[in-house]
C-alpha cells in the first residue's frame, strides 16, 4: 500500500472507533497528565479509562492487557487512598529505588513476563502472548511503583509506551496507538517533573 492508502486507511479505522475506545483514550490522557502534576484526581479518570479499556482489549483478543485493566482497577483505588494519607501526613511524595530495589524489580518483571506469556499462549487464542504478557508485566510494575510515589514508574511506562504503539497498530487499534504516543510524552513530562521535586526532597547521600 502506498502512504495515501495507509493514510486514508488509518483515518477509516479511527472514524469506526468505538465509544468506548473513546471514553478510554480521553480519560486515559487526563489521568496521566494529573499524575505528572502529582493531582489525585488522576486516580479517578484511570478507574474510568480501564474500565472502558478492560472491554475494548478483551475485544480485540489482547487478553493480558484486559486482564491488567482489573489490576489497574484495585491499583488505582489504592493509590487514590494512598495518595490521600500521604498528603494528610504531609511526608515526602516522590522517592526512589535503590540498587536492591532495581534489581528486584527488574527480575520480577522479567518473571512476571515469562510467567503470563506463557499462560496467554496455553489458554488464550492471543496471537502475540509473549509480547502481550512483556507489556503486561511491565505496566503491572510501572503501575506498582506509581502507586508508592516512586520516581522509577515514569522510565518503565516509557519504555513499555514504545512497546506498545506498534501492538496497538497491529490490532487495529489506531487511536489507542496514537493515545500511548501521546501517553509517551507525557510520561518524559512526569519522568521530568518528578524527578526536579525529587533532586529537592532526596534525604543526604542518595543520587
Amino acid at each position: 500500500m502506498d502512504p495515501i492508502s495507509i493514510g486514508r486507511h488509518i483515518i477509516q479505522e479511527i472514524k469506526q472507533t468505538g465509544y468506548l475506545e473513546w471514553l478510554g483514550a480521553l480519560t486515559g490522557i487526563a489521568c496521566v497528565y494529573l499524575a505528572a502534576k502529582q493531582n489525585i484526581w488522576n486516580w479517578l479518570m484511570g478507574i474510568i479509562s480501564v474500565t472502558a479499556y478492560m472491554v475494548v482489549f478483551y475485544e480485540s483478543a489482547l487478553f493480558g492487557d484486559a486482564g491488567l485493566q482489573i489490576y489497574f482497577l484495585g491499583t488505582g483505588i489504592y493509590g487514590w487512598y494512598y495518595w490521600l494519607r500521604k498528603k494528610e501526613r504531609k511526608e515526602k511524595p516522590v522517592t526512589s529505588l535503590n540498587t536492591k530495589e532495581y534489581a528486584w524489580t527488574i527480575l520480577a518483571t522479567l518473571i512476571l513476563s515469562g510467567l503470563l506469556g506463557l499462560f496467554l499462549q496455553k489458554y488464550t487464542s492471543s496471537k502475540v502472548p509473549y509480547i502481550d504478557g512483556f507489556c503486561t508485566a511491565v505496566s503491572f510494575m510501572a503501575q506498582l511503583l506509581m502507586t508508592r510515589k516512586i520516581l522509577q514508574n515514569w522510565a518503565l511506562w516509557i519504555f513499555v509506551d514504545i512497546c506498545y504503539v506498534p501492538l496497538y497498530i497491529y490490532k487495529s487499534l489506531y487511536v489507542t496507538a496514537i493515545l500511548y504516543i501521546i501517553f509517551l510524552v507525557l510520561a518524559i513530562i512526569g519522568y521530568i517533573d518528578w524527578y526536579k521535586e525529587y533532586r529537592v526532597l532526596k534525604p543526604a547521600g542518595k543520587a
